[in-house]
């Protein structure tokens, strides 16, 4: 565990979601009038464009594939200079077309890191309690 990096604070919409991760479930947002799923949840659903989506946070597989990446070798906030260089991965997870979601990649930089690459759901555990989704290249 890691007390030295940023943890998120919870707020009255994403504090299902950050209960959900501390228990090491990925979940999305979906839209009550339109049944799809999107990360994060905003005042206006991007599907069906209703002005109250009602989202509920639905757990999900995790599994997905890069879509882009971006290797980190810079600390711009404290606590994350023992970490770099990281990778940070877009993911278009399986549930949904166009469902994507941004995380580390535990891996590291690894020589199977490309596009399309098989990635699955994995947590960083920060402190008790508090755990961020993360990826792992799928086996």
């Amino acid at each position: 565990m890691s007390a030295s990096r940023p943890v998120p604070v919870p707020d009255a919409v994403s504090a299902p979601y950050w209960a959900a991760a501390a228990e090491h479930v990925l979940t999305v947002a979906r839209c009550a009038r339109c049944g799809q799923a999107s990360m994060p949840p905003e005042v206006v659903c991007p599907h069906c464009r209703s002005t109250d989506p009602q989202f509920t946070f639905a757990p999900v597989s995790g599994r997905g594939i890069i879509r882009s990446w971006t290797v980190v070798r810079q600390a711009f906030l404290p606590g994350f200079d023992a970490d770099v260089p990281f990778v940070l991965v877009d993911v278009e997870l399986d549930e949904q077309p166009g469902l994507r979601m941004i995380g580390r990649l535990r891996d590291g930089v690894d020589a199977r890191l490309q596009l399309s690459a098989a990635v699955v759901g994995d947590f960083e555990d920060l402190a008790e309690g508090i755990a961020i989704p993360a990826f792992v290249l799928a086996p």
